[in-house]
């Protein structure tokens, strides 16, 4: 392994089999973690008072854990590829028009259908959530929703309107989506779960 930054709170060093990873010291990090981005890029985080030379080795270990997680996060985020960034303004734009013609109006049906009541509908370039709900019952979209099949889209919309009667994770709040997506809840989940927003 080399380094190819001087050390510091934040560098980058580079290991044999995974390439560059991105090493950063947390006062909030209680033990030493290890993620890959939906980039590829590799980031070690550790606490102070754990050596540098420690977590690396650590690092050195999950080799296989970083290829395996690079694969999974390729084939996920198939529903929103890399582009150039003007390529990536242009679609961006396309896909926030699209988006406000078809999910108020996709929110609206699917209200009346299960008797939900919501405040607004904003719509927003997330790439952190396909969607969440406010304690007053806003509801924020992504654009990137219309990259994802129809049936997905309405499985995040409904489970954002089942927030609005239960502003949880609860049992009951699972129950509600479930009894809406007619016992679905879980296949829907585990299908958009193969979709990630590239970041």
């Amino acid at each position: 392994m080399s380094a190819v930054a001087a050390r510091s709170e934040r560098e980058t060093v580079v290991l044999e089999g995974i390439g560059a990873v991105q090493v950063v010291r947390s006062r909030r990090a209680r033990r030493i973690t290890l993620s890959v981005r939906t980039s590829g890029e590799v980031r070690l985080t550790l606490p102070y008072g754990i050596s540098r030379e420690r977590a690396l080795s650590f690092a050195a270990t999950k080799r296989p854990w970083v290829e395996a997680a690079r694969r999974r996060i390729e084939q996920r985020c198939a529903a929103v590829p890399a582009l150039p960034p003007e390529e990536e303004r242009r679609r961006i734009e396309e896909m926030r028009r699209a988006a406000r013609s078809d999910l108020p109006e996709r929110v609206e049906r699917l209200a009346r259908r299960f008797g939900f009541v919501y405040g607004r509908v904003s719509i927003r370039a997330s790439r952190t959530k396909w969607g969440s709900c406010t304690s007053t019952n806003n509801l924020s979209l992504s654009l990137y929703l219309m990259a994802l099949p129809e049936h997905l889209r309405d499985y995040v919309i409904v489970h954002e309107l089942c927030h609005t009667v239960h502003h949880d994770h609860s049992p009951r709040f699972h129950a509600l989506v479930d009894r809406c997506l007619e016992g679905r809840e879980r296949e829907l989940d585990r299908e958009l779960k193969r979709y990630m927003i590239r970041r």
